[in-house]
């Protein structure tokens, strides 16, 4: 008798270990803030001729410097807090479809633009960072992604999918640099290259719209993050696309310099920190 008990308490012990194996893991989002590694693969015609705002260097210089990574740990004083830099979570909204955006959270309001429910490039579905509510809560104040000059005005938020996250991230032109925070607190600091003196980086406050695995080795580094901004000053003779990302190099030595077409290159190192973080619809202010 005792040996049966022993062993039916053997076989509930295995079942019992099955089942976990083949139960799903559940992450909260709002919680960890993790993102998924990579969002998208990068295939079709733009395998070769990226979209983002860039050059690609030399040969050269297309080798990695060891010294990028020690770069990145050189931390310059903070500057005092922005009235966006609030330790509250953002409001992402998930869109399914175009939506018009309105001058004024009011459905006979003028029209002023599209919101996209893919990226420009890639079609990857839009998550709209929601800057502002209106205090109804009907209503969200966005920016509409890739238009110049830049504006933004109001969606309704009923039916949509509703989602939060606390970082943000923030790119200083002024000191070529990149910082990330989470509860208002700024967690790391990277060096990065900005737009070189006749393709200044346009300030303004964006989000993440892209997250897209490159093969390393080329102009973009390993991986980019569309953002919605666009480059209204593209260099004379650049056949890419306007779209900006915040990307990897294969110049490191740039970093830390105006060089970019517009874009912000971080190292490979950098790439790995913010990989984790910076999910669809990530807030990024850029600012001098």
């Amino acid at each position: 008798m005792r040996h049966d008990r022993l062993r039916a308490s053997w076989i509930a012990t295995a079942f019992a270990a099955v089942l976990a194996l083949g139960a799903p893991v559940v992450t909260t989002v709002v919680e960890h803030d993790r993102a998924p590694v990579e969002h998208r693969a990068l295939t079709g015609p733009h395998a070769t001729h990226h979209p983002f705002t860039d050059r690609a260097p030399a040969p050269a210089v297309r080798a990695r410097v060891m010294g990028a990574a020690a770069a990145d740990a050189q931390t310059p004083r903070a500057k005092p807090k922005r009235k966006h830099e609030r330790p509250v979570p953002h409001l992402l909204v998930r869109v399914p479809n175009a939506m018009t955006v309105r001058a004024r959270p009011d459905a006979d309001a003028a029209a002023i633009g599209t919101m996209p429910s893919g990226s420009k490039y890639y079609g990857v579905p839009i998550t709209a960072w929601v800057a502002e509510t209106a205090k109804d809560g009907r209503w969200g104040r966005v920016e509409i992604p890739y238009v110049w000059p830049r504006r933004d005005g109001w969606i309704p938020l009923r039916g949509l999918t509703h989602d939060h996250t606390f970082v943000e991230v923030h790119v200083d032109l002024s000191r070529h640099w990149v910082s990330v925070s989470k509860f208002g607190h700024v967690l790391f600091g990277l060096r990065a290259a900005t737009g070189a003196a006749a393709s200044p980086t346009p300030e303004g406050e964006y989000f993440v719209t892209d997250r897209i695995p490159f093969p390393a080795g080329g102009a973009l580094g390993s991986f980019a993050f569309g953002i919605s901004g666009i480059q209204p000053r593209l260099p004379a003779g650049w056949s890419g696309g306007n779209q900006l990302a915040v990307h990897g190099t294969n110049d490191p030595s740039s970093i830390g310099t105006s060089a970019s077409a517009g874009c912000v290159r971080v190292s490979e190192r950098g790439l790995d920190r913010l990989m984790p973080l910076l999910r669809l619809g990530t807030p990024v202010i850029v600012e001098r």
